[in-house]
């Protein structure tokens, strides 16, 4: 049972299927099936007319966008729309965005998260093979560097690190945003509280998983 916001991603490979309607139908019919029933929102749907290697895709790019304004889930009709693309899954991952295919839901984010185990390995593999080279260099009586960690130094870092991914998250966030206020802003809206009150009919929440104020507009606002 389908329950909260979700966004839908359609995407067919060429310009012809995309004017006649040629596959997107389907996929259509996959995201109304599987929205049947329960307590859901379909905020938008975007198509993408691209090839499935391109990695220029802007209306998926769009897509995330949508799915972090509203707190929705990226809904597509069949797996292989999103998952060929390895760029994407990267994407995906850094975006936060959950998303589910209608062909197999129980799939969603453990897919990108094998995925992502994979590239983890290889990781991990390399990391061994490197142990394995220093262990022999030093057999052979080669001189090795160490670390000498200063505790209170990496706290500082840590602490600096912290601050600095907040302080992006935040201006991603404003990105985001920004188009929305505009186009309320264009749509006649002249004061801070205005905006705010349109926010909250759309059902876009704060960052934090609350109603907006004009104070919290004015601070996205100076963020971008």
């Amino acid at each position: 049972m389908a329950l909260g916001k979700f966004i839908s991603y359609l995407r067919v490979s060429t310009q012809r299927q995309g004017k006649s309607g040629l596959g997107l139908e389907a996929q259509r019919e996959a995201v109304t099936n599987y929205l049947n029933g329960g307590r859901w929102k379909l905020v938008q749907e975007l198509i993408e007319v691209e090839s499935g290697k391109s990695k220029d895709r802007p209306k998926l790019i769009e897509a995330l966008r949508l799915c972090r304004i509203y707190n929705a889930t990226l809904l597509v009709a069949k797996l292989d729309r999103l998952a060929r693309n390895v760029a994407f899954v990267s994407t995906l991952m850094e975006s936060g965005v959950k998303f589910v295919a209608v062909d197999l839901p129980q799939a969603n984010e453990l897919t990108v998260h094998i995925m992502a185990a994979m590239a983890e390995y290889e990781a991990k593999a390399i990391s061994a093979r490197t142990k394995a080279a220093l262990e022999a260099a030093k057999a052979r009586g080669t001189r090795l560097g160490g670390l000498r960690w200063d505790l209170a130094s990496v706290s500082k870092q840590g602490r600096k690190l912290a601050l600095k991914v907040r302080k992006e998250r935040a201006a991603n966030r404003a990105s985001d945003l920004m188009p929305v206020i505009e186009a309320i802003k264009a749509e006649g809206a002249t004061s801070l509280r205005q905006i705010a009150s349109v926010l909250n009919e759309r059902g876009i929440i704060t960052a934090r998983g609350g109603e907006w104020s004009a104070v919290q507009v004015q601070r996205v606002i100076d963020r971008a």
